[in-house]
C-alpha cells in the first residue's frame, strides 16, 4: 500500500511532521519541521495531542510505510534555533503490496524518511492488522474500546481471543468480574459454547434459561460417590498428609465392601479377625465403587485400629488404637463439618429425580450451539469442594471424544489453588486441559485476583491476559514477562474497567476500556 492509498484520497502533506534524524535499534528520534501542524489546536483531539505522547505517526520509508508511536517529546534551544524532536517506537509495518500492518521484525526506519501524522482511520486499520492470524472467522460483537480512542471500537476474532487460553488478572474492585461477563456475553449471545463454573452465583441471573442450560448442584443436579477418584476424595476434604489420605482410602473401601454385602452399616473392626477383615477387604473389585457416605465418619472411626500384640493363645483380632482416634479426629471434624449443609449429601446421591452431572456434561460436550452454567455456591463456600468439582468436570470432559469446541470459564481460579491444611494442588484437572485441551478444543477462560496462587505450570500455558490494575509488587512480577516497559509502568494506574490486553496471537499490547454489559450480576459492593 503506498502511502496516498493509505490516506484514502487526503493530501500526506497536509499532515507532514518532518524526517527521521536520528537511528538507533530500539528508537529513532524525528526532527519537526511543520511546526504550523503542531500548533494548529484545530486538529487537536482524543487522537492527536502533539503536546503529550501515545500518539501515532506515519514513516515513509524506502522499505515500506512504517507505523511508529511517539514516546518522548522534547523542545529544546540549539543557539538561536528552536528544536522540536519526537521519539519513537516502531509498531508496525507495512509493504507496499500488503493491506495490513504486520511486525516489523529486523527493518529499520532510516536517515531522512519522512513522518506524517496517522489519522483514526490509519489507527483503526492498526487495531484491525492487530490479530497476527488472518481467517474467515467472523470478530465477537464489540466488547470494548481502545483507551483515549473512543472512535476506536475493539473487534477480535475468538481464537485471537481464546486460542492459547484466558486468564482475567486484578486485585479487587478493579473490574475483573465485568471483564468475564463482558466476554461471556458476546460468547452466548453469538451461539459460541461456554461452559461456566459460578463458585458464588454471581452470574445465576446472568443468562436466561433458553439461552443456556443452568444447574445448582446439590439443588437439582447430583452425582454418585462412585464416579470421584479416591484423589478427589481428598481434594473434596482437604487431608492434611499421606497418612490421613491412607486412613480416608481404607474407610472408602471398608464402606464399598459393605455395600457389596448389602449390609447398610458401617464396617466395625474392633475384635474382628484380621484375616477375616483382610479377605472381605480384598474381594473389593473396581465394579464395587458405590458406597453411602454418609456412614463416612463412623467408619474413619471404626478404622481406628491396630493389630495386637501376637501371644501364646494366637489372638488374631483387632483391638482399638487411641492414637489413630485422636490423629483421625481432625479429618472426622472436617468431614462432618462438610456435612452438616444438607446440600452436600444431596449432591453426593443416587436421586432418580435429579440430574447426574456428568450425564448432563456428556451431552453437552457433543451439541453444537449449547452452553451449560454450573452454581456450586449451594455446596458451600469450601475451597475443598469447588477444587474437586473443578477437577472433576477438567478430567472428565478431557476424556471425552468428538468434543464440540468450547470456552470452560472459572470464576475466581485461585480459590482452587491449594488446600488451607496442606500443600496439596488442586490444579491437576485443569494443567491437564491448559496442556492438552487445545488438541480437543476446549480453551480456559480463568481469573484471578493473584497470579502468584496459581501453578506456575497452568500460568504457563496462557497465551492471552485481561491485566487489571495490581498492587503488589510480586503480583506485577508475576505478569512482567508479558508486558513491555510502558505497560509495567502503568498497571498501577489502572481505573475501574481498563486492561492491558496481552496476548501471543495479537500485534501488540492493547490498552482497552471494557464495555459493561447489561446483564444482571450480582457483584456490586455494599455501602457502609
Amino acid at each position: 500500500m503506498t502511502l496516498e492509498e493509505l490516506y484514502k484520497g487526503a493530501k500526506p502533506k497536509d499532515y507532514f511532521l518532518g524526517k527521521i534524524t536520528q537511528v538507533y535499534r530500539g528508537s529513532s528520534i524525528a526532527t519537526i519541521e511543520n511546526h504550523d501542524l503542531m500548533a494548529d489546536r484545530s486538529k487537536f483531539d482524543l487522537s492527536f495531542r502533539p503536546n503529550t505522547i501515545n500518539y501515532f505517526v506515519v514513516i515513509e520509508s524506502a522499505l515500506g510505510l512504517f507505523l511508529g508511536e511517539v514516546f518522548e517529546n522534547k523542545e529544546f534551544k540549539n543557539g538561536s534555533e528552536d528544536v522540536h524532536e519526537l521519539c519513537l517506537n516502531t509498531a508496525a509495518f507495512m509493504g507496499t503490496d500488503d493491506k495490513r500492518f504486520v511486525l516489523s521484525g529486523f527493518k529499520t526506519l532510516g536517515l531522512g524518511d519522512s513522518v506524517y501524522l496517522a489519522t483514526d482511520d490509519i489507527y483503526k486499520l492498526f487495531v484491525q492488522s492487530l490479530e497476527l492470524s488472518v481467517t474467515d472467522e467472523k470478530p465477537l460483537p464489540t466488547f470494548a474500546t481502545y483507551i483515549d480512542r473512543t472512535e476506536a471500537d475493539v473487534q477480535l476474532t475468538p481464537s485471537t481471543i481464546f486460542n492459547r487460553h484466558v486468564m482475567c488478572i486484578g486485585s479487587t474492585n478493579s473490574g475483573k468480574s465485568t471483564t468475564g461477563l463482558a466476554i461471556l456475553d458476546k460468547l452466548i449471545s453469538t451461539k459460541k459454547k461456554a461452559l461456566i463454573i459460578d463458585p458464588t452465583g454471581e452470574y445465576r441471573d446472568a443468562f436466561t434459561n433458553d439461552e443456556i442450560t443452568k444447574l445448582t448442584l446439590g439443588v437439582d443436579t447430583t452425582i454418585s460417590p462412585s464416579k470421584i477418584t479416591m484423589d478427589q476424595w481428598e481434594k473434596l476434604f482437604e487431608t492434611q498428609s499421606a497418612s490421613q489420605g491412607a486412613v480416608l482410602s481404607e474407610a472408602i473401601t471398608s464402606l464399598r465392601y459393605m455395600k457389596k454385602v448389602g449390609d447398610d452399616s458401617y464396617y466395625l473392626k474392633v475384635g474382628a479377625s484380621i484375616d477375616e477383615v483382610q479377605e472381605n477387604l480384598a474381594s473389593v473389585t473396581h465394579q464395587d465403587t458405590d458406597f453411602n457416605i454418609e456412614l463416612l465418619p463412623e467408619q474413619i472411626q471404626a478404622e481406628s485400629v491396630c493389630e495386637p500384640d501376637r501371644d501364646n493363645n494366637y489372638n488374631f483380632r483387632y483391638c482399638y488404637d487411641s492414637l489413630k482416634a485422636n490423629s483421625n479426629a481432625s479429618l472426622i471434624q472436617k468431614i462432618q463439618y462438610q456435612m452438616a449443609n444438607t446440600k452436600f449429601l444431596q449432591f453426593f446421591s443416587n436421586d432418580p429425580e435429579m440430574y447426574n452431572l456428568l450425564d448432563v456434561i456428556d451431552e453437552f460436550v457433543r451439541l453444537p450451539g449449547e452452553s451449560l452454567y454450573i452454581d456450586t455456591s449451594a455446596l458451600g463456600t469450601s475451597e475443598g469442594i469447588g477444587g474437586m468439582v473443578v477437577d472433576l468436570v477438567s478430567n472428565f470432559v478431557i476424556s471425552r471424544d468428538e468434543i464440540c469446541p468450547f470456552v470452560f470459564f472459572i470464576d475466581e481460579v485461585h480459590r482452587y489453588a491449594k488446600s488451607r491444611y496442606s500443600d496439596k494442588e488442586f490444579h491437576g484437572g485443569l494443567t491437564i486441559l491448559a496442556r492438552e485441551g487445545r488438541k480437543k478444543g476446549i480453551f480456559l477462560y480463568l481469573t484471578t485476583q493473584n497470579p502468584k496462587d496459581v501453578s506456575p505450570v497452568l500460568f504457563g500455558q496462557i497465551g492471552t491476559m485481561f491485566i487489571h490494575r495490581l498492587m503488589l509488587s510480586d503480583e506485577i512480577q508475576a505478569v512482567e514477562n508479558h508486558l513491555d516497559d510502558y505497560g509495567m509502568k502503568h498497571i498501577r494506574k489502572l481505573n475501574q474497567g481498563e486492561v492491558i490486553l496481552t496476548s501471543v496471537n495479537l500485534l501488540s499490547n492493547m490498552f482497552i476500556k471494557i464495555h459493561k454489559c447489561d446483564r444482571t450480576q450480582y457483584n456490586t459492593t455494599p455501602l457502609l
